[in-house]
């Protein structure tokens, strides 16, 4: 289940990461250190994420 989580981190951090980076640029926060932020935020929040993700796929439960 690690390998699983692993591989789905790397699509689910790229993707917090950019929506995070997208909605400090919409919200006007146009400082790097704002963006840097936003995008440490979502490869930080994509670990659980996809951890879940990854046990819910393993378990092989519908949704």
């Amino acid at each position: 289940m690690m390998r699983l989580a692993a591989i789905l981190y790397s699509l689910i951090s790229t993707a917090l990461a950019g929506t995070a980076v997208i909605a400090v640029l919409s919200a006007g926060m146009v400082s790097v250190a704002a963006i840097l932020w936003a995008a440490g935020a979502g490869f930080v929040l994509a670990a659980p994420a996809s951890w879940l993700v990854a046990r819910h796929l393993y378990s092989g439960q519908s949704a």
